[in-house]
């Protein structure tokens, strides 16, 4: 099964560009994130004529989330994390899909840092943990994918230097998410590439995509269940390159079940 996720930003606007990338690369299963979109307004019969059948969970001008399958109907299971204050933050959605428990995510910005946006963050961080331990108890064989929002060591940023007052790279963000990983996920990525620079997000401005001047933040991380099936991992750097596109890529995961 493939499983990619990718932080489209703006699913109405990059319609056209979502559609092709369907198309051509033909994952499995899609988590999307930056929906930027109410339920109402969102492109579920495009998507379904595209061949998938389709979950979301939107918000007027931001955020949102949605799950994309084409190997069978995703059964949603949880739409926002445990105990979060902010129903309003359409942040988290997670289905059964083919026996597998996809949590999709996109997790809170922070910035500017330090101030009341990043408490937020290390408090939605902080559930996401209690969630995703709970996931690990249950045994079964899981994925938290999606827009994580952190940068998590030097490897995974151009020039670490640039980012170093930025929430993003905050030590207590890294702190949070090694600790996600402590729990016992497998970060794919790493699992698969432990040296390489590979990057998912990159600016706009000043060529930066050109330079490949980017950061790591959109991350799959494994439950044991899941990991020992893992084959191949990577980002899909093409669509990055479209014109109109989003200043992600897509990353994705290959994993027998």
């Amino acid at each position: 099964m493939r499983i990619a996720s990718y932080n489209i930003n703006g699913v109405t606007s990059r319609l056209p560009i979502l559609l092709r990338w369907l198309e051509e690369f033909e994952p499995d299963v899609v988590g999307l994130q930056e929906l930027k979109t109410t339920d109402e307004k969102f492109p579920a019969s495009e998507i379904r004529a595209a061949g998938y059948d389709v979950i979301w969970h939107g918000q007027k001008s931001w955020n949102g989330v949605a799950l994309l399958s084409r190997v069978g109907e995703p059964v949603e299971t949880r739409r926002g994390l445990p105990g979060d204050p902010d129903r309003n933050q359409s942040r988290y959605i997670e289905a059964a899909v083919c026996g597998v428990l996809v949590g999709n995510m996109y997790a809170p910005n922070g910035n500017p840092w330090p101030g009341p946006k990043f408490d937020y963050k290390l408090a939605w961080l902080e559930r996401l943990q209690a969630h995703a331990q709970d996931l690990l108890d249950s045994k079964a064989p899981a994925i938290l994918i999606g827009d994580y929002n952190v940068i998590p060591t030097d490897e995974d940023v151009y020039k670490p230097e640039n980012w170093k007052k930025d929430a993003l790279f905050a030590p207590e963000a890294k702190q949070a998410y090694a600790e996600l990983v402590a729990q016992g996920w497998t970060d794919a990525i790493r699992k698969l590439h432990p040296d390489e620079r590979i990057y998912t997000f990159w600016h706009y401005w000043r060529n930066s995509f050109a330079r490949d001047a980017g950061i790591r933040i959109d991350h799959a991380l494994l439950s044991p269940a899941l990991a020992k099936g893992l084959k191949a991992a990577g980002v899909d750097r093409t669509p990055r390159g479209w014109d109109k596109t989003s200043d992600h890529a897509p990353m994705w995961v290959e994993v027998e079940v």
